[in-house]
């Protein structure tokens, strides 16, 4: 969109402020709220976050040291021994809490999300919503993922088998700056209700959206002493968290995941990672035009394309590309950017100055190569600092830097195919495994084809959202993307150790009845011949 071509701009922001939207970040933000968030957060330094609708100070903070990291996990191990021994459906019952406080409340933290991250207010509520469908699904579902489970013994009847699941202790959890509700509290409840404690690290530009969730749980009857939070720089306090923590949850960028998968290994401690992507969106011949261009939208340029399941790459057939790009470039023409703290903006800011000189850089760096701008391709420190039109670039081809890394930004690059398995064979052409979709009219060929396709989640018709928010069901990344689900069973039993207590009955498992070492050896021989006929498992 060019500076002809964007909407009439009402001060710095494009869209008719409301009165909701009128408030200002020093209305949100008071000296009061942060001093009540940040209370329990131990930190001798003082560091500050800023918003990046105009760049200005949200708030001064605490920040740790790595002593200050060291007495937060003291705290968090006492405070989990007695949490471990409250029945899992009174855990379950603070989620469930949660998530009504989370619902009722949730103009509060809307704004924080906006003002921490500078995503529209229609993005920051998909945190909400998926919040509040974990906290309901683990508050509802947690007693059966964790309750003891029986399994056929060694020999039938005679030995009895259950597998219990016990609490790891003290999880230490780095969450990102880009979901600082659903990707820090929201991979937390699970590790609550299974009884352990949570030292955080948040990213300390939105470590306010953390704390509030962190008082609503308390709020909600979560003990003050089982969820700790650490602020401070990443390299500093980051592996600080790795070396107290019994089991380490990561959602971040490739290059650091591997430095923490390192630090846990170590330390032989277990360890989930959610890292980057290059996802690709496949539209085949028989795709919803209309429809495809309008998921499109919202699978690239949700939260400014800062979204590790977002679309980069678009794959379109060859006979419907011409039809599929014009609507798609229209769509994004038209979308509107906005500082307002009310619904209406399709697209916020990027996060900072960062974000803004990579996406910049990858930008550039195709345009000069010889790649097309069909929409975008402009900063516009008009409306914020950090603010980047919505862009689709057409000819990319590799070496382009933003043919095969990762922008994390609202950049795509369209790419025509001619059949199924070219793009198949190109959407996996990556070494990352994260999200992908994939357009049809035709059910059947879209699971096929999403069965080729080597990621932890497909979409068939639409972008992220249907994946992600099927809570039951894991989520997480192949190859590069990570390691390790959130959500469903693997989402809840990661935070748990698996313990199998057998209790033999009436004959040992040793020669016994007068059999001496041939016979019992015999027996048993016909013992799993006859197990195998009986179809023992």
């Amino acid at each position: 969109m060019t500076d002809a071509q964007a909407p009439e701009l009402t001060g710095t922001n494009p869209l008719a402020p409301t009165p909701e939207g009128a408030r200002t970040a020093a209305d949100v933000v008071t000296p009061e709220l942060v001093a009540q968030l940040t209370k329990g957060v131990a930190g001798s330094g003082r560091t500050a976050n800023h918003t990046p609708f105009t760049g200005e100070k949200l708030a001064d903070l605490p920040e740790s040291t790595p002593e200050d990291v060291a007495g937060a996990f003291e705290r968090a191990r006492a405070a989990q021994a007695v949490w471990a021994q409250v029945p899992v459906r009174q855990r379950a019952a603070v989620l469930l809490r949660f998530h009504d406080l989370v619902l009722e409340r949730q103009a509060e933290v809307l704004d924080l999300i906006q003002l921490e991250t500078g995503k529209a207010r229609l993005h920051a509520h998909e945190e909400v919503q998926a919040v509040a469908v974990a906290a309901r699904h683990y508050g509802r579902k947690a007693p059966a993922y964790l309750r003891p489970k029986r399994h056929t013994g060694a020999v039938p009847t005679l030995t009895k088998v259950t597998e219990l699941r016990h609490p790891r202790g003290v999880v230490g959890q780095i969450a990102p700056w880009n979901y600082p509700l659903e990707l820090s509290v929201g991979d937390a409840l699970p590790a609550f209700v299974a009884g352990n404690a949570v030292v955080m690290k948040p990213d300390t530009e939105t470590c306010l959206t953390a704390l509030w969730a962190r008082d609503l749980l308390i709020e909600a009857g979560l003990p003050a002493e089982v969820f700790q939070v650490v602020l401070g720089d990443g390299p500093v306090v980051g592996p600080e968290v790795v070396r107290h923590a019994d089991y380490v949850s990561f959602t971040g960028s490739t290059r650091t995941g591997r430095e923490v998968a390192q630090g846990a290994a170590a330390r032989l401690v277990g360890v989930s990672l959610e890292l980057g992507g290059k996802n690709a969106m496949l539209v085949l011949e028989d795709a919803d035009i209309e429809k495809a261009a309008a998921g499109a939208v919202r699978a690239c340029f949700s939260s400014a394309g800062q979204l590790c399941i977002s679309i980069e790459r678009l794959y379109v057939h060859a006979s419907v590309a011409d039809a599929f790009l014009e609507r798609f470039a229209a769509r994004t023409r038209a979308m509107r950017l906005g500082t307002s703290l009310s619904y209406g903006a399709d697209m916020g800011s990027l996060v900072g100055e960062r974000q803004l000189a990579t996406v910049t850089a990858h930008v550039a760096d195709a345009v000069e190569r010889g790649a097309k701008l069909v929409a975008g391709g402009v900063a516009r420190p008009d409306i914020g600092p950090y603010f980047y039109e919505p862009t689709i670039l057409d000819g990319v081809v590799a070496p382009m830097t933003v043919c095969a890394e990762e922008t994390f930004g609202p950049v795509v690059s369209v790419y025509r195919f001619t059949t199924e398995d070219e793009a198949v064979e190109h959407a996996n052409s990556t070494p990352y495994g994260l999200n992908s979709s994939v357009w049809t009219k035709d059910a059947r060929r879209g699971r096929d084809v999403a069965a080729r396709l080597r990621t932890g989640t497909v979409n068939i018709n639409e972008g992220y959202a249907p994946a992600y928010g099927s809570v039951q069901s894991p989520m997480g990344g192949m190859k590069d993307s990570g390691l390790g689900r959130r959500h469903g069973s693997e989402g809840i039993l990661k935070y748990t150790e698996a313990q199998t207590v057998a209790h033999q009955r009436l004959l040992p498992m040793a020669p016994s009845l007068g059999m001496d070492d041939e016979k019992y050896a015999a027996f048993m021989s016909r013992s799993l011949r006859l197990m195998k006929s009986l179809r023992f498992r």
